[in-house]
């Protein structure tokens, strides 16, 4: 997918950076597809810093239109569907400060899905500026481990190695623990 993804850029190198944001955005909206091949890419291409500066535009704004496009479709939706008793409801009434530290703490977890993050706070009761303040806050020190990442295992330096071992490592743990629950 890497390769294809750099072929398109290179092809369309005029407009590549627009592009790389736009499909970053995409990536955003849909919630499904990881983000990662494509910061691959702009690291890539552009380099260390224009990779990670693109990339970060390209989540902001991405984190922006889905939290938009989210709460316009699905708001009302969720709250006339969830029970007032659950306990998710609690998590959807969530504002102010409390809402601006649980995004951010949320945005620097590694494995917590993004589109789950922006979709739970886009039907939730915290205000875009907080939203997009803490997710912007959050994605800067994230993207930075996946830029760093990015950047040395394609270089295939010695810390790439290393990198790639320890997420090794963590997916092995995490497969391990997912079969001894299910047994």
């Amino acid at each position: 997918m890497t390769d294809y993804l750099q072929t398109f850029l290179l092809e369309h190198l005029e407009a590549a950076e627009f592009i790389s944001i736009l499909l970053n955005i995409l990536i955003s909206i849909t919630g499904v597809f990881p983000s990662a091949p494509l910061t691959f890419v702009n690291v890539k291409l552009f380099g260390f810093w224009n990779g990670f500066v693109l990339s970060f535009i390209g989540e902001v704004l991405g984190a922006a239109l889905s939290f938009w496009l989210y709460r316009k479709g699905f708001r009302t939706l969720v709250h006339t569907k969830t029970p007032s008793h659950s306990k998710s409801l609690k998590l959807l009434r969530v504002q102010g400060k409390e809402s601006f530290i649980l995004i951010l703490s949320l945005r620097l977890l590694p494995f917590v899905p993004s589109g789950l993050i922006t979709f739970f706070s886009a039907v939730g009761k915290g205000s875009f500026a907080v939203f997009i303040s803490a997710s912007a806050l959050g994605k800067i020190p994230a993207l930075f481990i996946e830029v760093y990442s990015v950047y040395h295992i394609s270089q295939g330096s010695m810390q790439g190695k290393i990198i790639l071992m320890v997420l090794s490592i963590i997916l092995l743990f995490y497969i391990s623990k997912k079969w001894k629950k299910k047994a």
